[in-house]
């Protein structure tokens, strides 16, 4: 039989140590399993993480593939890389940001990295950016703002420490199972109790001891309730905010009447106590998708991250902590080049761009001025070229169909596993190694890196991320990787480490030979002895990389939603994620996306029960429409639709407005109806 071999999972950002079995005859995973000698999950492994390493449901690409005569055809890889090479070009010559680059949090840190030189260093591109800014990119916003550098200061190590876990939009019972289970392991400890805020009766919620339930889209407006009633109560740690903290005045000029506050977040005034006295025991946050996805999702992040500032909460057992979804999305913030050069180097600062372009042995000049408008703006600028990367913009993105058609006018290439529903309109379709077949790193949600190692071959039409890249990128500007098509993806680890020396997220310390040892190592981490642990925190006194030192404040207020109800669109339509549905669920769906199920209220249902139609509704927004089978679920408030996010047709309902501070989209509210059903539903695909 095949010998075991030591893996990540790349499931979602926990970073699970993996022990695969490669099939003995063809190509495959034939068995999985949790490695107990890997530090982080010490043998646990989810259900789903193991069934998705060793069979995912996906339709896997195994030839490269070229439009001709308006259908996708396979052919030969030199063929398919001169189209690719020869497309880019074209558009690259006429002007630099007419190309648009797209990651993914899928990618290892190595590709991450080569993805960006290529797209930062080759292309000299504005619009590049990674389908993580549509999930992190308003937590990574707030966390620079009040710490001046991205990522959460606690560990793994804090949730035993803790005495309340606040969870606010955010579903770890589902998108994160290993963690949660940590999460509740540590309940069995007297006093210690768990509080989601979330406006739906989640799967977390009904594993924890309390539930606080705010209006959709009113998260700010709660927390400025809970920090008021704080501060009215006199349980600020003044000795922390006076030590370590900046701009408390500012905070407490803007500050809104707790009753107020509460009465706008449609929560009562015990409610806000039960989280005000959470605040008072050593308390961590967590927050997801439910916070960040919105137009203020950075004020409502800062808010968060006030309450542990304001309560002293900032040292080991508490904190803010925020739940990255996809495995690498921690790797392509510190790897990139998306939003800053690799380890968190400022973006606009020349000095840091120098030490780029020099490290790239490139003009100066080449490299953009800014970050671009994010992923959903690039597009909305219409490139003539897109480059897409383990990612699905099709169904993934906002205003699916206005994606959809911006694409359909631009020369695109598509390089993933598995089919999606970029690749259906693609130019040209490169087929990638996915998990368990590739080489290189991840870093989880806690700064932590570890290796991800190849335990099957994979078939002569299928190719590693970082050697389609490194090709593209070598033919289109050789001198970027010396000619290689084929880079060691550990001299691409070490070059990417080499140019972190020095800043906040060191890795310099970090080696394929150190991982080999020891399995995962956190940053920062400036040499081969250290290993990082609570941020900003040593032996009770603070630091910040901050201008002052200090870590800051906030002063952000709740604002109207960008859509909100009104008599024609009288519901809100919500999103949040399923088991199966990381990354759009092309690795779990199979072929075909299967029924739309829309969660409803069964009072809401029975109001429109003159709509229904064999157990169907039409949910409609300003953008368009999705008929779907309906789950009467008391879980879901009345007035509410809740649709799963990766479901292909969801996004073709929700709305592309954007936080402006970090580019990400409000997924979470928009206005909607029921109407009767357009069609019949296909059947539901196995998942």
């Amino acid at each position: 039989m095949s010998d075991w071999v030591p893996t990540t999972c790349m499931r979602c950002a926990v970073g699970c140590g993996h022990m695969h079995q490669g099939a003995d005859e063809g190509y495959g995973i034939d068995a999985a399993r949790g490695d107990a000698a890997h530090p982080v999950s010490q043998g646990l492994a989810c259900a789903r993480g193991l069934r998705e390493s060793k069979d995912p449901d996906g339709d896997w690409l195994t030839r490269p593939m070229v439009r001709s005569g308006g259908e996708l055809r396979q052919t030969q890889w030199d063929v398919a890389l001169a189209r690719a090479v020869e497309g880019l070009q074209a558009v690259h010559q006429q002007d630099p940001d007419s190309v648009a680059v797209l990651g993914s949090g899928q990618q290892t840190n190595e590709a991450a990295y080569a993805l960006g030189k290529v797209a930062r260093g080759g292309f000299g591109t504005r619009n590049y950016d990674a389908n993580t800014t549509l999930c992190m990119a308003s937590a990574v916003t707030a966390y620079y703002q009040a710490f001046g550098s991205d990522a959460p200061p606690c560990t793994y190590t804090d949730i035993s420490d803790a005495d309340r876990h606040v969870v606010w939009g955010a579903n770890p019972a589902v998108a994160h199972p290993v963690m949660f289970r940590w999460i509740q392991q540590s309940t069995s400890e007297d006093g210690v109790e768990i509080i989601v805020v979330d406006p739906v009766r989640s799967e977390t919620a009904e594993n924890s001891e309390h539930h606080v339930a705010p209006d959709p889209g009113k998260d700010l407006a709660l927390a400025r309730a809970v920090l008021a009633r704080i501060v009215e109560t006199g349980r600020v740690d003044r000795e922390f905010v006076d030590e370590a903290t900046e701009g408390f005045q500012d905070l407490l000029a803007t500050l809104p009447d707790a009753d107020d506050a509460a009465a706008e977040a449609g929560v009562e005034m015990a409610d806000v106590d039960l989280l005000a006295d959470a605040m008072d025991q050593q308390a961590l946050i967590y927050w997801g998708m439910g916070i960040n996805q919105h137009v203020q999702g950075t004020e409502t992040s800062r808010a968060l991250i006030d309450l542990t500032l304001a309560t002293g909460n900032l040292r080991p057992g508490g904190g803010p902590f925020s739940l990255t979804g996809q495995a690498n999305s921690m790797g392509t913030r510190i790897c990139s080049s998306k939003g800053s050069w690799p380890g968190q180097r400022a973006f606009e600062d020349p000095d840091h761009r120098r030490t780029v372009a020099d490290h790239w042995d490139i003009p100066v000049d080449r490299l953009p001025d800014d970050t671009g408008p994010g992923p959903v703006g690039m597009l909305e600028d219409e490139p003539d070229a897109v480059w897409a990367v383990a990612t699905n913009p099709v169904a993934g993105m906002p205003e699916a169909d206005s994606v959809r058609e911006t694409l359909e006018d631009a020369f695109v290439v598509v390089q993933d596993a598995f089919h999606t529903e970029t690749t259906e309109i693609a130019d040209v379709v490169l087929p990638a190694a996915t998990w368990g077949e590739s080489e290189g790193t991840t870093t989880n949600m806690e700064r932590t890196i570890s290796r991800v190692r190849p335990a099957t071959d994979v078939p002569s039409g299928v190719k590693p991320d970082l050697d389609i890249i490194a090709t593209i990128g070598s033919r289109l500007f050789p001198d970027l990787f010396d000619g290689e098509t084929a880079p060691e993806p550990a001299a691409i680890f070490d070059e990417f480490a080499a140019l972190t020396e020095g800043t906040v997220a060191d890795c310099s310390g970090i080696t394929y030979e150190r991982l080999d040892d020891i399995h995962a190592v956190r940053w920062p981490a400036p040499d081969e002895e250290s290993s990082g642990g609570y941020r900003y925190y040593d032996e009770g006194s603070w630091s910040f990389p901050t201008a002052s030192g200090r870590a800051r404040f906030s002063t952000g207020r709740q604002g109207s939603l960008p859509e909100p109800t009104d008599d024609d669109y009288p519901l809100t339509l919500t999103t949040a994620r399923e088991a199966d549905g990381y990354n759009t669920g092309v690795r779990s769906r199979g072929g075909e996306a299967g029924t739309l199920v829309a969660r409803i209220h069964p009072e809401t249902v029975e109001e429109h029960s003159g709509l229904v139609t064999d157990g169907q509704l039409t949910v409609e927004t300003r953008r368009g429409s999705a008929t779907v089978a309906i789950d009467r679920d008391e879980g879901v408030p009345r007035g509410m639709v809740w649709l799963p996010i990766h479901h292909p047709a969801t996004n073709r309902l929700t709305l592309s407005d954007r936080d402006p501070q970090s580019d990400e989209p409000n997924f979470k509210q928009c206005a909607a109806r029921l109407v009767a059903a357009e069609a019949e539903l296909p059947p539901a695909t196995a998942d």
